[in-house]
């Protein structure tokens, strides 16, 4: 037991000494009057996004073209107040927090902007997007199922398959940051590698019938460049082989760090391309295991050469 902690009666002295810690570290805490977006929120709207999206296969069932119609006016109904409230929440976060980093001293007026009008037409701009991504999302499962020998319908590959819950989760988080949101779509994005444990930033753009099988462990970087009908297996890395500084030693936070894989690329299972000058050409097909940090011609295969196996025998 520490010496500085003895008994409960030390209590209100140790908590004097963690509130004090919030004022001299300065970073690791948001107190004041200016709420984060919620995360249990933020999750609840992206489940109720996938409703919308695959209707009938999670949070409602019996669901036909008699009764679709109320169903999904309601959902958007309230996936409308709700975005409206948190993605306002993001604007003035980060509103107060541009302020701050130009004027450390300065105290922002958000009385001027009117961040519920900015949520809600940023709200209103995202769900008009809603078609548009059901139809890219449809060309991910058709890749899906005839991308697997496995999948035996459509309706598995939505049910089960974490590449297509991730690439889902994407689509929703990238058009969220497109639209300039703050936080929601990083939060989205979290949410879905907890949930499958695919890492994709949503700042990645991804083409159509893009498909990830098995998928743990697979990372793609914020600026990814991904043409149609990709295909990628579990362990890849589409990462960043360096981080520019400027000449103050301070990161570079807009250079492009990640590679573009053309269409129709296969990269198989553990391999790993690196850096924002590489591009996979069309066709090329990465090997398992295999290391990239150079350019790949269109129609290549790259292989790995395999390590020699020793065997002893046992005495």
């Amino acid at each position: 037991m520490s010496a500085d902690f003895r008994l409960k009666e030390d209590l209100p002295e140790l908590t004097d000494r963690i509130v004090a810690s919030y004022h001299d570290l300065g970073v690791g805490h948001h107190l004041g009057h200016c709420p984060l977006p919620n995360t249990a929120e933020v999750c609840a709207i992206a489940r109720d996004l996938k409703g919308v999206l695959f209707p009938g296969y999670r949070t409602r069932q019996n669901l036909h073209m008699g009764n679709i119609g109320f169903h999904v006016g309601a959902l958007v109904d309230s996936l409308h107040d709700r975005l409206t409230e948190q993605i306002a929440r993001a604007l003035r976060h980060d509103f107060v927090r541009r302020a701050k980093q130009a004027d450390p001293d300065s105290e922002p007026c958000t009385k001027e902007v009117d961040f519920e009008a900015d949520g809600q037409r940023v709200t209103i701009a995202f769900l008009n997007q809603i078609p548009a991504l059901r139809e890219l999302l449809v060309e991910d499962v058709k890749a899906a199922y005839e991308g697997d020998p496995a999948a035996a319908s459509y309706d598995e590959v939505i049910f089960c398959y974490p590449g297509l819950a991730a690439v889902t989760a994407h689509r929703i988080a990238h058009a969220l940051h497109s639209l300039g949101v703050p936080l929601i779509p990083r939060m989205i994005a979290e949410w879905s590698h907890a949930e499958t444990g695919i890492d994709i930033h949503p700042g990645a753009r991804i083409g159509p019938g893009f498909f990830i099988d098995h998928g743990t462990g697979v990372v793609i970087g914020a600026t990814c460049r991904i043409a149609e009908n990709v295909k990628i297996y579990q362990g890849v890395t589409l990462g960043a082989k360096s981080f520019p500084r400027d000449g103050e030693g301070r990161l570079v936070r807009n250079a492009k760090r990640h590679p573009t894989v053309e269409r129709d690329v296969v990269v198989y299972s553990n391999a790993t391309v690196l850096g924002g000058d590489v591009t996979l050409g069309c066709g090329a097909v990465i090997g398992a295991g295999a290391t990239i940090t150079e350019s790949v011609a269109p129609g290549t295969k790259v292989t790995a050469e395999k390590p020699s196996l020793r065997y002893r025998t046992a005495g």
